[in-house]
Parts: structure tokens; C-alpha cells; sequence
């Protein structure tokens, strides 16, 4: 990387909880759950913590009945997204007037790419201006690549700055476990300890080919890549494209019998496809999300044999999914997602970067 380069990865600390309590002052300091629409009675999960709520064990995608059991005290909250969105949009547009360019990642983080002889000192500059314009609080990574930049933001969280590059991957990383790698979660690294990498040391080191035949060309590839901390720097401000749209229902009362899954599947894919056809874009993918009683959630997906504006053919491909399912196990949530085909015609897939643990 050319000297005075840097990737900036900028995460808003506890966002959605705090921007409840900026609307809520008398809520700071106080154990706060987001999730659903606030009540633990309902199947919901956890959308956010505040910080004092962590402290029990809280934590997102957690059920809400066993967050509130955890913290019998908290305030629990209904999700506000346009709230969300509004102040998101605010703090991404003070972080655009810091003069980087900024790539957003979502409500709550972005990647700023800036040319400087002092990277913490413009890490200290977008920290101020997003406070001055939202009151939000705010902690950055910065990195000679983007994976590097992510996962520095862990080490800085709250409110910090910390500087992960190749000089200093190894001493930072090496002996930690392949779970804290951006994109390896519980599951991919219980593969990786199967055949003993445990550490990001060990990652960095394996076999290409035996890491390929585990995950395939592709993520292999990448995993190995990722245990040396390498990764794209280019931020790109290109203004994001929506590759799919998913429509998801947690239902109050199991779904118990085939039909019953059929139908709610068709609801969902019927939803989904009315998205894709507001944009105009022809379906390429179908994934569809189930979540078992009591909670054990799987996916499966099936690539259509040619993109379609057809609705039939959509819907059809999300009940063969649902074909798939275990039909002797209750059902608590279903999800279908239909991916499109990207503006210039490519495939949505090759263009998803690998997102992490967060």
C-alpha cells in the first residue's frame, strides 16, 4: 500500500440502543433490549444491547423471553427502523463532509478510505464529526486493508481507535482463535479445529489444498487468505445496490404439519418476488430460512436454471425448498429470499463480499 493510504473502518457503538436513549434520556446507563416489538411475550429476538445489558449475557439474535429472564429489570423496546435509518443517514453524511471516501456497510459502519501521514488523528477527526452531528459515539479500526481495518475496530471498541497492519497482524492476531476472524463464526471454525487450526497462526500456515477441499475453491482460498490478514483496500462509495430481497415471519403458534409450512412459504415468496418485480430485475437465486422448534435455524438454497421475471417459478422453487424440510419437526420462523441479477447482468453471489461475526 502507498504510504499515507489507509482504510478506516467505522462501527457506531451500540447504535440502536443508543439511539433509543438519545430520544429517551432517562434511559442512559440503564439495561436496554431492542427487539421485536418489545414484548417478551412474543417470539422475537434481540435487534441490540445496550452495553449495560451485555453485562448479563445479552446479546443480538438472542430469543427476547430469554433476554428478559437474563436482565428482569431491563427496558425493552419495540424496533423503530426509520428512526434507525434517519440517523444513519446523518451520520454517514457527516462522515462524507470528513472528505474520505466512504463505503457504507449498513445502519451502523462504514469504510472510509483516506490518504494521510496521521491516521489516528483523522480517526479522531471522524469520531468528533459524527458526535457533533448526531451525539452518537463511535469507534474506528484503521488498517492497510479492509479485513484488517474491521477487525481493529474490535480492539477499540467503545469510543477508541486502534491501528492493525501487516507489521503488526502476527503479534496481534497469531495466537488468537480463528473465531475472531471477520467471516469465521462458530460453525467454520469447528471445521477448522477438525483438522487442528485452532489459531489464526495455524490458519495463516495450513494447506491450501486441504482448506479447499474442506469449503470448497473459493472460500478456501479466502480462508487462507484471511489468516493472513489479507484482504481488498479499495473503498468504493458506489452507491449500494440491493442484491436480493427477503421476507421472514416468526410465528406466535409452530407451524406443525407440511401444509401448513407450503402455504406459509408461499405467502413469503409471493412477498418477496412482488420486491424484486418493483425493481425490475430478473431472480436468479432462492434461499429459504427455517428455523425449528426450539431453535435451531438452517438454510437452504437453489439456483434457477435461468434468471426469471416469472412469479410461478419463483414460488416453486421456494416450495421445492420447503419440500426439503424435516416434516416431523415443528417450525417457529421461515424466511425467502430471492437474489436478482445484478444491474450490468452479473450474479449476485460473486459480488457478495464474506461478512463476519459483528
Amino acid at each position: 500500500m502507498e504510504a499515507g493510504r489507509w482504510v478506516l473502518h467505522v462501527d457506531l457503538d451500540q447504535f440502536i440502543a443508543a439511539v433509543e436513549v438519545l430520544r429517551r434520556p432517562e434511559l442512559a446507563g440503564r439495561p436496554v433490549i431492542v427487539g421485536g416489538r418489545g414484548d417478551p411475550t412474543e417470539r422475537a429476538v434481540v435487534s441490540t444491547a445496550s452495553y449495560e445489558a451485555r453485562a448479563f449475557g445479552v446479546g443480538s439474535g438472542m430469543p427476547l423471553r430469554l433476554a428478559a429472564r437474563k436482565v428482569p429489570d431491563a427496558v425493552l423496546l419495540p424496533v423503530d427502523a426509520p428512526a434507525y435509518t434517519e440517523a444513519s443517514e446523518r451520520v454517514m453524511e457527516a462522515l462524507r463532509g470528513t472528505g474520505a471516501v466512504v463505503e457504507v456497510l449498513g445502519w451502523d459502519e462504514a469504510f472510509l478510505g483516506v490518504t494521510t501521514d496521521d491516521p489516528e488523528g483523522f480517526a479522531r477527526r471522524a469520531q468528533a464529526a459524527v458526535l457533533e452531528a448526531t451525539d452518537l459515539h463511535c469507534s474506528v479500526g484503521i488498517g492497510d486493508n479492509k479485513v484488517r481495518a474491521k477487525i481493529a475496530t474490535t480492539f477499540g471498541k467503545p469510543r477508541g481507535v486502534f491501528r492493525l497492519t501487516r507489521a503488526t497482524w502476527s503479534d496481534v492476531m497469531g495466537h488468537r482463535a480463528t473465531v475472531e476472524l471477520w467471516g469465521v463464526g462458530a460453525r467454520v471454525s469447528k471445521r477448522l479445529a477438525a483438522h487442528g487450526i485452532e489459531t489464526v497462526t495455524q490458519l495463516a500456515e495450513a494447506d491450501e489444498a486441504l482448506l479447499v477441499g474442506e469449503f470448497g475453491p473459493r472460500m478456501g482460498v479466502w480462508f487462507g487468505r484471511l489468516g493472513k490478514g489479507i484482504g481488498s483496500a479499495v473503498v468504493d462509495d458506489t452507491p449500494w445496490v440491493a442484491r436480493g430481497h427477503s421476507r421472514e415471519t416468526t410465528y406466535q403458534h409452530n407451524l406443525t404439519t407440511p401444509q401448513e409450512v407450503a402455504d406459509a412459504v408461499a405467502v413469503l415468496a409471493n412477498a418477496a418476488f412482488d420486491d424484486t418485480a418493483a425493481e425490475g430485475r430478473p431472480v436468479v437465486r432462492v434461499t429459504l430460512k427455517v428455523r425449528y422448534a426450539p431453535f435451531f435455524t438452517q438454510t437452504k438454497a437453489r439456483k434457477l436454471t435461468a434468471p426469471t421475471a416469472d412469479r410461478e417459478v419463483v414460488v416453486a422453487a421456494a416450495l421445492d425448498l420447503a419440500g426439503r424440510l424435516d416434516p416431523a419437526r415443528e417450525v417457529r420462523l421461515l424466511g425467502v429470499r430471492a437474489e436478482m441479477t445484478m444491474p450490468d447482468g452479473g450474479d449476485p453471489v460473486e459480488r457478495t463480499p464474506v461478512r463476519g461475526r459483528r
